[in-house]
């Protein structure tokens, strides 16, 4: 028994932090995670405070950010870590070398290939995850970013203008970066550890200094009390850093009480589904998909957190006028939770992981966007059969949701009481859908994700195909073309995870 559990927490990175981990009782790898974000979190306000831009070399700023990533990932994974530096340095190499018409192809077959190489490994050496070391995170932010980069690149020096689309145009790079800015975009120690991705041009501007006036200077160019561009003063992040940390106090409790509660694996628990209900049983899968999210939540919004304190993440102003601070936030919490269809949770759940996705796949792929999207997904997650079943499963139940809402939604619309009650009927039908697509991919492996979804009765999937045969298609007449233009809208975003 003592051996299991030497094995169950053994870790590649550094053991400094061992006793730490005995006395809270949480695996090694995960203390030393959270202790290089709460690092990360002080080095990004010293960062802001003292290298600040105008007094400061971009080099010098890219190389400190560049070491400090490299620092964490090193700390945390040990000797893994080279698995980063190999990708990192061979897709630059590509950027040299390779034909700029073939750059980005290459670095995604690369990229991807060796993650999934990585990935199949750890499977083997870790027998589905019960070594405690996850190297794969990083490497999965790392080929986000560099295959991201590859196609901007690729934009920006191959492709004529007409015929990209208007975001296509404004990230397209026109420049092959040097190795310094390639390393401090791909390793910096704002988001080597859990990310997110972020475009190279909005990175490299906030590296020089020109992010905050970038983003609010349109607000300036646009007033009428303005006449052209006048210098924003840079806004403090302080609040919206305090405001995130609270959520990541909230979430921390969140896990401590509830999660450890309601395990996921109870689900599939032989004795719970042969005495409890169908109801008892759904009841529970609900409640252990509420109770497993904050996890997420934690670990993105503390990144978030964590730009934010380095002075990096405005996207402009909102309706009142303040600046947010969400340009690379990844989780919008309370749209998650009051979600009324597919689309509005998918477009609120990892936000920068589906933009990834919308601009290396979908936005470029001639057909099967859809279902290439979620397939794209699927791979980048890793290779446990439970990540297919979720991502190959949301593609009729995608198409099926489109399908309800279009031919049911109007008939809901003329009173705010049918409103009120076509919302609360969606929110449980999308929560309980998320549910049901989302449990294989926490269970990962094929017999458990089978033994739930037959104490399901598989009625998801059943209800979705029936719903695609017999629900008209798409309306003809004067409202075709917006209808298409809503389903096209509809598929802006299209990972869950």
């Amino acid at each position: 028994m003592d051996e299991d559990t030497d094995i169950e927490f053994k870790t590649t990175g550094s053991s400094l932090l061992n006793p730490l981990s005995d006395l809270v009782g949480v695996p090694l790898d995960q203390v030393n995670f959270i202790a290089c974000q709460v690092f990360g979190l002080a080095a990004a306000v010293w960062f802001r405070l003292y290298l600040t831009p105008q007094f400061t070399t971009p080099e010098v700023r890219h190389a400190v950010a560049a070491l400090l990533g490299a620092s964490f990932i090193m700390f945390c994974f040990g000797w893994y870590a080279v698995h980063v530096f190999i990708l990192v340095l061979a897709c630059y190499g590509i950027i040299l070398k390779a034909s700029i018409h073939n750059v980005h192809r290459y670095t995604m077959v690369l990229s991807i290939g060796y993650l999934t190489i990585c990935q199949v490994s750890r499977v083997i050496i870790f027998n589905y995850g019960i070594l405690s070391t996850d190297f794969s995170g990083p490497l999965m932010i790392i080929t986000q970013k560099i295959t991201l980069l590859a196609f901007q690149v690729h934009d920006g020096m191959c492709q004529k203008q007409e015929k990209l689309t208007e975001d296509q145009r404004r990230l397209a790079v026109n420049s092959k970066p040097s190795l310094l800015k390639y390393l401090s975009y791909n390793i910096n120690f704002l988001s080597i550890l859990v990310g997110p991705c972020s475009n190279y041009k909005d990175y490299i501007e906030f590296i020089e200094g020109h992010h905050v006036q970038a983003r609010l200077r349109r607000v300036k160019d646009s007033s009428s009390q303005q006449n052209g561009w006048v210098k924003v003063p840079e806004p403090s992040p302080v609040r919206a850093v305090i405001n995130k940390l609270l959520v990541c106090v909230g979430c921390l409790l969140w896990f401590f009480i509830i999660t450890k509660a309601f395990p996921i694996t109870y689900n599939v628990d032989p004795q719970f589904i042969s005495e409890a209900s169908f109801i008892t049983r759904l009841a529970y899968a609900f409640i252990s998909i509420q109770a497993a999210r904050p996890k997420f939540y934690f670990a993105w919004t503390l990144a978030d957190a964590i730009h934010n304190a380095a002075g990096y993440g405005i996207s402009g102003t909102d309706e009142n006028g303040k600046v947010s601070w969400d340009l690379v936030s990844n989780v919008y919490i309370w749209k998650i939770e009051t979600a009324t269809s597919l689309k509005s949770f998918i477009d609120s759940w990892n936000i920068q992981t589906a933009l990834w996705l919308k601009s290396v796949c979908y936005d470029r792929a001639p057909y099967y966007r859809t279902a290439l999207t979620f397939v794209l997904s699927a791979i980048w997650h890793g290779v446990y059969p439970g990540y297919y079943f979720t991502f190959i499963s949301a593609v009729p139940i995608t198409f099926a949701a489109r399908a309800v809402r279009r031919n049911f939604r109007q008939y809901f619309l003329s009173s705010h009481q049918l409103k009120l009650c076509y919302d609360v009927v969606t929110w449980a039908a999308t929560q309980l859908t998320i549910c049901y697509i989302v449990m294989p991919f926490l269970l990962l492996a094929v017999e458990p994700t089978v033994m739930y979804y037959r104490s399901m009765y598989f009625h998801v999937h059943i209800i979705s195909v029936l719903a695609m045969i017999l629900l008209p298609s798409k309306p003809r007449g004067s409202g075709t073309l917006r209808t298409l233009s809503h389903a096209r809208h509809s598929n802006n975003n299209l990972k869950v995870d």
